[in-house]
C-alpha cells in the first residue's frame, strides 16, 4: 500500500504533504508517492529525517487532465489513502472553474484525506 499526495506549488499542497508525512508515521512502512502536478519538486529532506520513504513522480501523460491522472495513479498504485490540499471557493468560482477536489473525492476508489491550510 502507498500514500499518494497530489502536489503543486500552493500552500494547500504544502499542507497536504505535511499531512501525508503524519499519515505515513501512523502507517509504518508505507511509502509516500508525490504526484507532481506542476512546478518544481518539493523539498522532502524533512521526510528523510523522519525516516519516511518518498518518491516523486511527474507523469507527462496526465498534463491535460491532472484530476483524472491523480485518480488513475491512486488506483494503479493501490493507494491506501490519497492526500489532497483544498481551499474554499465561492459558488461562482466553483461554477466557472469547477472543483478539482470534488472530482477527486467522487472519483477516487480509495479514501481521500482533504487538508486545509491552518489559519492563524
Amino acid at each position: 500500500m502507498t500514500i499518494l499526495v497530489a502536489h503543486s506549488t500552493t500552500p494547500e499542497s504544502a499542507a497536504a504533504l505535511e499531512a501525508a508525512y503524519r499519515e505515513a508515521e501512523r502507517r509504518p512502512g508505507e511509502p509516500i508517492v508525490v504526484f507532481l502536478l506542476d512546478g518544481d519538486a518539493p523539498d522532502v529532506s524533512e521526510a528523510a529525517a523522519r525516516g519516511l520513504t518518498v518518491t516523486i513522480e511527474r507523469p507527462k501523460e496526465f498534463e491535460k487532465d491532472p484530476v483524472g491522472g491523480v485518480v488513475d495513479a491512486a488506483t494503479a498504485l493501490d493507494a491506501s489513502v490519497l492526500v489532497i490540499g483544498i481551499k474554499h471557493r465561492t459558488a461562482t468560482g466553483k461554477l466557472l472553474f469547477g472543483s478539482s477536489a470534488q472530482r477527486i473525492l467522487l472519483d477516487a476508489t480509495c479514501p481521500v484525506l482533504a487538508v486545509k491550510v491552518a489559519q492563524g
